[in-house]
């Protein structure tokens, strides 16, 4: 399968994921990243404010930081790379270039990402063999988990059965070597 055939499809079976379970499964793979001591230690953590079809980070976001964290979220920039800025509490974010939420704080720049301990991404789908995530198709993740050292933690975010084999790969892909998910944690490679 193409990777725009297996974001139809992944899509598509988000989109069918009634409210209270997408809201019981984010509440799930937040605790079951928040009871690892090596994310309860990140001083600075990488983060995205989800959108309506991603399991959410909203409460995820909000836990780290309030437990001290200093949580950085992206900001897109016009040529699609990630700039990033500190998020500061719920009132904090302002809706960005496609509607996402974004921080207000002052931009840090692109290259911030290489100081976080921690960096946690969003992804439709994760390959179990190899660790290559499936995007949305910008490359902006690509770009930014490329700055990312080879001994920081990086954490993609899925629902049960998003963790498949067989994602298509191409030479700008990234691997990540975590996924969380209601029924756990997996670590890969």
């Amino acid at each position: 399968m193409d990777k725009q055939k297996l974001r139809r499809a992944i899509r598509a079976a988000r989109a069918a994921i009634p409210e209270d379970e997408r809201r019981s499964a984010s509440v799930a793979i937040r605790e079951n990243l928040l009871d690892q001591p090596w994310v309860q230690m990140a001083g600075l953590v990488a983060c995205y404010w989800s959108d309506e079809e991603e399991p959410s980070t909203h409460g995820l976001v909000f836990a780290l930081w309030k437990h001290g964290a200093t949580v950085i979220l992206p900001v897109l920039r016009d040529d699609d790379d990630l700039d990033w800025a500190v998020y500061d509490g719920p009132g904090t974010l302002a809706p960005g270039r496609f509607g996402i939420m974004e921080p207000v704080d002052t931009r840090r720049g692109v290259d911030t990402i290489r100081t976080a301990a921690l960096v946690i991404v969003p992804a439709l789908a994760v390959d179990e063999k190899t660790g290559v995530r499936l995007g949305r198709g910008g490359g902006s993740y690509d770009r930014a988990l490329a700055r990312v050292g080879p001994n920081v933690p990086t954490v993609a975010l899925l629902n049960d059965g998003e963790l498949i084999e067989g994602v298509p790969v191409e030479p700008h892909d990234r691997t990540i070597r975590f996924v969380a998910m209601p029924s756990g944690l997996v670590k890969l490679g």
